[in-house]
C-alpha cells in the first residue's frame, strides 16, 4: 500500500511538471492575453560584462558589442574584471579609445563585480550578458522596444545556441531543452511576466535594479527583482544572442551544479515572490518552474524504484518499468559514446541531457539543504568568435 501511494504521488508530480504546467501555460497566454506596448525608441543603455580570465573571447565579444545597431552616444560599455590574472585587463584597454571602460577589480567573485559596474552604470536601461555571448546586430534595439510600455520593468532576450562546435554527448539535448523553455516564455510572457531572465541576454531598468546579495544567480535575483517591484518582465524573442553549447557533458555538469545551487538560494532570498497573495498566478508559475521542476529528481527516482519493484504486480508497472530502464540506458549510451555521431542522435543525447540536468539538480538541492555556497566562478566553456554577429 505505501508503494502504490509512493508510486502514484510520483507520478502525479512528475505529469504536473512535465506536462499539466506547460499545458496550463499555453492555455492562459491564450484565454487571457496582456499585450504590452512595444515602440521603435533609443533609451540610453549601459552594457554590464562581468569577466574573469576572458582572453579568449573579450576581444571578440567588445568588437561584437561596438557593431551594434544602436546610437553610440547613447550606448556605455563597462566590463568588470574579477581579478583576472591572463590579458583580459590588457584586451580590454586597448578599446577605451572606442569608449569601452574598465573596472579592474581585486577578485571578489561575479557578484561583487557586478554590484561594483552598477554603481558606474548611467544608461537608463542596463543590459546584462556574457562575455562568450555574440548579440545578433539588432538585438539591442529589440531588447529596448518593449521599455516603451511604462509597465514593462525588465526584457529578457533569447539565448540561441550555435549550430556545429563543440561537440558533448549532451549538446543537441541542450538545444531540445532552450526550444522548449523559448516557447514556455512567449506564453507567460503573453499572459504576464517571464519566471525569470537568462543571463545571455536582458534589461532591467537602472531604477528597478537591486543590489546583489552573494551567492545567488545573478539573472534570476535581478530580473525577478523586477516583479517584486510590481513590472512586468516580458520576452523579446528577437532580441537575440548567441552562444556555444557545452564544451564537455563534465564542464556543462560543473556550471549546471553552480546555477542551480544559487539559484535555489535566489529562490529562498525571494521568497516573497512565491505568496499567491501578493503576486497572484506569478507565484504558482515561480514555484513550479524553479522549485518543482529542479526538484524532479527525487520524483523520477521514486517512480523508477516503485516501478521496478511493482514490476511483478501488473502488466502496467512492468511496461512502464522497462521504459524507464530502457530511457536511462539510452541516456548512458549518449554518454559512454562520447562524442561519435551515434552518441549525438536524439533518442541518446535527449536523455543524456536529461540525466545531467537532473544530476545536477540532486547536487544543487544537497547543496542549499547543507548551507553550502558558491561565491566565484571560473572561466571554462567555449566562445562564439563572432561566428553569429
Amino acid at each position: 500500500m505505501l508503494l502504490l501511494i509512493l508510486f502514484w504521488s510520483a507520478a502525479g508530480v512528475l505529469l504536473y511538471i512535465f506536462a499539466a504546467f506547460p499545458a496550463l501555460m499555453l492555455v492562459r497566454a491564450k484565454l487571457r492575453p496582456r499585450p504590452f506596448r512595444s515602440g521603435d525608441i533609443a533609451p540610453t543603455a549601459t552594457i554590464v560584462i562581468a569577466a574573469h580570465n576572458e582572453a579568449a573571447a573579450i576581444g571578440d565579444r567588445l568588437e561584437n558589442l561596438l557593431g551594434l545597431d544602436y546610437p553610440r552616444d547613447r550606448l556605455q560599455i563597462l566590463v568588470a574584471s574579477d581579478g583576472s590574472t591572463d590579458a583580459t585587463e590588457q584586451i580590454v584597454r586597448q578599446y577605451e579609445a572606442q569608449g569601452v571602460r574598465l573596472l579592474a577589480l581585486p577578485r571578489g567573485g561575479k557578484i561583487a563585480a557586478l554590484n561594483r559596474a552598477l554603481e558606474e552604470a548611467e544608461g537608463e536601461i542596463v543590459v546584462f550578458s556574457d562575455a562568450n555571448t555574440c548579440f545578433a546586430r539588432d538585438a539591442l534595439r529589440a531588447l529596448a522596444r518593449p521599455f516603451a510600455d511604462p509597465q514593462v520593468g525588465g526584457v529578457a532576450g533569447d539565448q540561441v545556441y550555435l549550430k556545429g562546435g563543440a561537440m558533448s554527448p549532451s549538446a543537441a539535448g541542450e538545444r531540445m531543452y532552450w526550444n522548449l523553455d523559448r516557447a514556455l516564455k512567449r506564453a507567460q510572457s503573453c499572459s504576464g511576466s517571464v519566471t525569470s531572465a537568462t543571463g545571455a541576454i536582458y534589461a532591467v531598468r537602472r531604477s528597478l535594479l537591486p543590489t546583489i546579495p552573494a551567492a545567488v544567480t545573478d539573472d534570476f535575483y535581478v530580473s525577478t527583482g523586477v516583479i517584486a517591484r510590481g513590472y512586468r518582465l516580458v520576452f523579446a524573442q528577437d532580441a537575440i544572442a548567441y552562444e556555444p553549447v557545452a564544451a564537455s557533458a563534465r564542464g556543462e555538469f560543473q556550471r549546471k551544479v553552480r546555477v542551480m545551487t544559487r539559484g535555489l538560494r535566489g529562490v529562498v532570498v525571494r521568497r516573497e515572490l512565491l505568496n499567491p497573495f501578493r503576486f497572484g498566478f506569478y507565484s504558482l508559475q515561480l514555484f513550479s518552474h524553479k522549485v518543482l521542476r529542479r526538484l524532479a529528481v527525487f520524483p523520477l527516482a521514486a517512480l523508477w524504484g516503485t516501478s521496478l519493484i511493482l514490476a511483478n504486480d501488473g502488466v502496467g508497472f512492468l511496461l512502464l518499468a522497462a521504459a524507464q530502464t530502457s530511457f536511462y540506458g539510452c541516456a548512458g549510451i549518449g554518454f559512454g559514446l562520447g562524442r561519435s555521431r551515434l552518441g549525438r542522435l536524439r533518442i541518446f543525447a535527449a536523455p543524456a541531457y536529461f540525466c545531467l540536468v537532473y544530476a545536477a539538480a540532486a547536487m544543487a538541492a544537497w547543496n542549499t539543504l547543507y548551507g553550502r555556497r558558491i561565491d566565484r566562478w571560473n572561466t571554462d566553456r567555449p566562445h562564439t568568435a563572432g561566428a553569429a554577429a
